[in-house]
């Protein structure tokens, strides 16, 4: 009978105490539209925590910073409403800044649209990222429900008001914008003014301003025992630098990385060993990191202090190192793909907290471009005019020597022997900066060591030239101009591959059209002189056979004749000269 009385008495209790129920995981869905706890109990009314945001204008698509501050408090939830009916459903989309102590929930038929806690830890300050739609109303206000205790809370805290361009701005009395230049998301591109001056900068190319979609950007500014990084560049997946102690990308090298991933930016700190993956650290020692998305370019900034004895794989920052910069592709589940193009690396090693400097930086190794330069002087200017000269002026200085010897001969040797020096000192400098066998450069060094192969062998072959009467001589003729033509028009080829390497990877598509317009100069040069001597052979035949003159109209058809051909070579060495001018620009300047 007592116990029937007691079971009675515990479920009156149960019936009368109505609805009563607490989230310490933050799943509060069912809050979703009047923001209010289930504790059984009346919201406060003064509230004690504050809403801060970083902009005052908002445009859809951008990502304004929220903060949450005050008091320690348990739990919260946040969302943005329109700012002129906070009764309506929540609008836009947050992203997390730390997943530890925040997560999303999804209020009625919007994805991520509010913002609450993961546990009952106490917590005083957290931020979150909310994105605006395309059908943003003109004004938005945030509202947040904050708990301090189970039978203490605020609902619908008033945040501040942020609207539109050309939107008169509602002002509230409470919530207000941050003092705080320091804002953890950011608002405008970097700005270059200070570099030399306030800050060290790296830029690509060469005094961009990070305010364009093309410029890779990055700036150093001391303060005190900290350095304030700000990096930005083109890409649709990350962009990192490197602080090494040589030009050789991983020898436990200090990285660090900004990868975006679905409207987010994770920065963080790896360390490069060999080829292999980035070593990412368990530890973060990055402070105050903001980050921005627009136009397909990445912005990030953090600071990071001097010395951080506690982490043994960050580099000191007061000393001296080369600086890699690299883009590439984030893959599925925030995986760090290879750059699908050299890195920028500079000259020399610097101190980016010592002395200033507005400094560029190359995407290809020194020994690339001397490579790809000589080739250049080679196989554009020496080989092609050597040919010229030995095809086509044998006959325009018949009693002129050189060193004893005809003058187009001297002229012709001189300038193959140079292309077979040049070639030859170029040949081995990707086998030294590689340090063997490139296997990432495709067919590109096969056709080089044929080419080598054939450059070597013509002179060897020269020295075993037959007399102009013996009857080998026509033989020797053919293989030696098979042998040339095949090597000249094999090197164009591997030209045309190496532009586009990524150890070069000369300006596209100018590089094939200029590389094109080269070609089809040289054709046509070729072309004139072959159709004026065959009209110079034509004419002298026509004077013999009309015996109108014997001996002066011939000299003189071939004195015309040897002045037109003069005036050719002096314009096709100035025109090899103009492209050759240009493609070593462009190695100069990449």
């Amino acid at each position: 009978m007592e116990s029937s009385g007691i079971l009675l008495a515990v479920l009156v209790l149960v019936c009368l105490s109505g609805p009563s129920a607490g989230y310490p995981n933050g799943k509060v869905k069912e809050a979703c539209n009047n923001m209010m706890p289930l504790h059984g109990h009346s919201p406060q009314k003064l509230p004690k925590h504050t809403i801060e945001v970083n902009v005052t204008e908002f445009k859809p698509g951008d990502h304004v910073q929220v903060s949450l501050s005050g008091p320690p408090f348990e739990g919260f939830f946040l969302q943005a409403r329109n700012a002129e009916n906070v009764g309506d459903p929540a609008i836009g989309s947050f992203v997390l800044a730390d997943k530890r102590q925040s997560q999303l929930l999804t209020c009625g038929h919007t994805k991520n649209s509010a913002v609450s806690h993961t546990s009952k830890s106490k917590k005083t300050h957290l931020d979150a990222y909310w994105i605006a739609p395309r059908d943003a109303p003109k004004r938005i206000q945030f509202l947040v429900t904050v708990v301090e205790k189970y039978s203490i809370f605020w609902v619908k805290v008033p945040g501040p008001i942020i609207s539109q361009p050309n939107t008169p701005i509602l002002r509230t009395t409470i919530g207000t914008l941050p003092t705080s230049s320091l804002v953890p998301h950011l608002t405008h591109p970097f700005n270059a003014s200070d570099c030399g001056k306030k800050k060290f900068c790296v830029r690509n190319p060469s005094n961009c301003d990070p305010q364009e979609n093309t410029c890779f950007f990055l700036s150093f500014t001391r303060d005190h025992d900290t350095v304030l990084v700000e990096m930005s560049g083109p890409s649709e997946g990350y962009i990192a630098f490197t602080l090494s102690h040589d030009q050789w990308m991983g020898g436990g090298d200090d990285a660090y990385i900004c990868g975006s991933e679905n409207r987010y930016v994770d920065i963080s700190t790896a360390s490069l060993v060999g080829r292999a993956y980035p070593e990412f650290d368990s530890e973060d020692a990055l402070e105050e990191k903001s980050w921005r998305l627009a136009d397909g370019v990445i912005q990030c900034s953090f600071k990071r202090r001097i010395h951080l004895p506690s982490s043994k794989r960050r580099f000191k920052l007061d000393a001296s190192y080369y600086i890699f910069m690299a883009d590439g592709e984030v893959g599925e589940g925030g995986i760090i793909q290879k750059h699908h193009r050299q890195p920028l690396i500079t000259n020399a090693k610097y101190n980016i907290s010592g002395l200033l400097k507005d400094i560029g930086g190359s995407r290809s190794p020194f020994l690339i471009k001397i490579h790809g330069a000589l080739m250049f002087v080679a196989w554009m200017a020496t080989v092609s005019i050597g040919v010229i000269v030995a095809r086509y002026f044998k006959p325009v200085w018949p009693n002129s020597l050189l060193f004893g010897r005809e003058i187009w001969f001297q002229v012709h040797r001189m300038l193959m022997m140079t292309t077979v020096l040049l070639t030859s000192a170029s040949f081995i400098l990707p086998f030294v900066y590689r340090g063997g066998w490139s296997e990432q450069a495709g067919f590109h060094p096969y056709f080089g060591c044929t080419v080598m192969a054939l450059a070597i062998f013509q002179p060897i072959m020269a020295g075993f030239r037959p007399p102009p009467q013996a009857p080998r001589r026509q033989i020797f003729n053919w293989l030696h101009w098979s042998t040339g033509t095949t090597a000249r028009i094999l090197a164009v080829i591997t030209i045309f591959m190496g532009m586009d390497l990524p150890a070069l990877n000369l300006p596209d598509p100018w590089d094939t059209y200029t590389m094109l317009g080269f070609v089809a100069w040289h054709v046509g040069i070729d072309l004139i002189l072959e159709i004026h001597g065959y009209c110079l052979i034509r004419k002298v035949e026509v004077l013999e056979d009309d015996r109108i003159q014997i001996l002066q109209s011939v000299t003189t058809a071939e004195a015309q004749g040897h002045t037109f051909k003069k005036t050719v070579l002096f314009l096709y060495i100035c025109g090899n000269i103009a492209f050759l001018i240009a493609f070593l620009t462009a190695i100069v300047q990449i």
